[in-house]
């Protein structure tokens, strides 16, 4: 029986610290957590661990890239199934502000990335504040939105959305901070269009 490529292997190992180490730290946050836990369940050594990812703050590293890139494909896909490209922009800054309270992001994407990766989550918001200037300056193009510098632009609307996402992450309250911040986002957004139109402002509120 021939060997399987050492790729493949390489892979399967490395996929399997991330699945462990990420469903750790969704359900106990990085600190309460160890690097034996991660390896144990998935019947790997330390040194494994080690060799793929240099250490316990490596792992986290990519267990965010990896939700990252997820939250982006159901972002894009939010945008590309909208009736119209102003409908799909404020619905997918809507959805963003929604996964602040799923579990899993709210624990390891706004807690505790940014205490323990900070550098990396500034490099995650250049590649939003990258997609978000390209889709403003698509709207401008079709004169939906009031022409201003996109990537200027963009950056105030993604630190909006990111620290509001921040504050509902540690909400007490379940809900009544994502209410108060979506009240303050579609606000936000009537002041983007060229000519203030209620019916398109209310395509916020079709989710």
């Amino acid at each position: 029986m021939s060997q399987r490529p050492r790729a493949e292997m390489i892979e399967e190992t490395r996929a399997k610290l991330i699945t462990s180490a990420r469903q750790a730290f969704g359900t106990q946050g990085y600190g309460n957590t160890s690097m034996d836990d991660f390896t144990a369940q998935v019947g790997l050594t330390r040194g494994a661990l080690y060799h793929h990812f240099g250490d316990k703050k490596g792992l986290l590293a990519a267990v965010v890239a990896q939700i990252d890139a997820e939250m982006d494909t159901r972002l894009d896909a939010i945008s590309a199934s909208a009736s119209d490209p102003w409908s799909g922009f404020c619905q997918r800054c809507t959805a963003y502000l929604e996964m602040a309270q799923e579990a899993e992001i709210q624990r390891i994407m706004l807690l505790d990335a940014p205490a323990v990766l900070g550098d990396l989550t500034l490099t995650l918001q250049h590649d939003c504040i990258h997609t978000l200037s390209r889709l403003l300056e698509h709207l401008m193009q079709q004169n939906l939105v009031t022409h201003a510098p996109p990537q200027a632009l963009a950056r105030l609307i993604n630190g909006s959305l990111v620290d509001a996402a921040l504050w509902i992450a540690r909400d007490e309250a379940p809900g009544e901070r994502l209410r108060e911040a979506l009240q303050g986002l579609e606000l936000l957004l009537r002041g983007l269009r060229v000519v203030a139109d209620a019916n398109a402002i209310d395509a916020i509120n079709e989710r």
